[in-house]
């Protein structure tokens, strides 16, 4: 992907500490975007094994309701603009993974430990690269806040605590892990159904901006996408299930008009990225 000096310098940066890059957005900007810490404390007593385990176990169920496109050429691109965008987060060593859904459904997904599921119809009406890794971006921070192991410990309430701590006793390898995930797997699958507070959802649009600004994209490329969303037509079933289990487009871009505005104006003077594969 071709850039300006600016990203250059930008990229650089990111690699070197994905944390520093806050401080090229001023003090205000980093006080509101600097999550990883609170990230790391939110779900202290849920270990990373613990995470990646739910995860896979709920992308079981979803893949198994919903393929993986057939298309070698499309799922290795997609992974290489997500894995790209991860290593410049404060989780780089999760065991992320990319994919393409088969399904006509515009919708996206971040499973707990670093799975992030887009349907084929979200990604047919992408315009480039960026929009993509805007989407990406946005998914990824859901799983470095943990937002999805949070919502269901909040689901679970006492059983979630009582589960993990019973277990933790009578832990053997992998074995207990994959057993309290078993009791959690139709909790997070239902989530996705029903979708996650939508503060989580604003917050994930703010630092997905990030996340692409990081990765050297134009961070812009996401209020993009919320406007093709909102430009769907009254009954385009596609739109159904986004609208459902996300807050209204029109509201998530004036909440980053509000607490992003201009600030990324910087990072957003980037050459069009290359062509997305088809």
């Amino acid at each position: 992907m071709k850039t300006r000096h600016v990203l250059a310098a930008l990229v650089a940066l990111a690699l070197a500490s994905p944390a520093a890059g806050f401080g090229r957005f001023g003090d205000s900007a980093e006080k509101l975007l600097n999550f990883g810490k609170r990230a790391a404390d939110a779900s202290a007593e849920i270990t990373t094994e613990d995470e990646i385990e739910l995860g896979r176990g709920i992308a079981a169920q979803l893949l198994g309701a919903r393929p993986l496109v057939r298309n070698q050429a499309l799922q290795t691109y997609v992974n290489r603009v997500g894995l790209w965008l991860a290593l410049q987060t404060e989780r780089p060593d999760l065991p992320w993974r990319f994919g393409v859904m088969d399904s006509t459904d515009v919708n996206a997904f971040a499973l707990p430990g670093g799975t992030v599921l887009i349907t084929q119809g979200l990604y047919d009406r992408l315009a480039d690269e960026a929009e993509l890794a805007a989407v990406l971006a946005h998914e990824i921070s859901h799983v470095v806040e943990r937002h999805q192991v949070n919502a269901i410990k909040k689901e679970m309430g006492k059983d979630f605590a009582n589960e993990l701590a019973g277990e933790t006793v009578a832990r053997s390898d992998n074995e207990v892990v994959r057993r309290f995930g078993n009791r959690a797997f139709g909790v997070g699958t239902e989530l996705f159904a029903r979708g996650l507070d939508k503060n989580d959802e604003y917050q994930a649009d703010a630092h997905g901006m990030v996340i692409a600004a990081r990765g050297g994209y134009n961070p812009y490329a996401l209020v993009s996408v919320l406007h093709t969303l909102d430009g769907a037509a009254p009954d385009d079933a596609g739109v159904a299930l986004m609208f459902s289990t996300h807050p209204n487009p029109v509201t998530r871009i004036d909440y980053l008009d509000k607490v992003i505005g201009d600030r990324l104006e910087a990072y957003a003077d980037v050459e069009a990225p290359e062509r997305m594969v088809r």
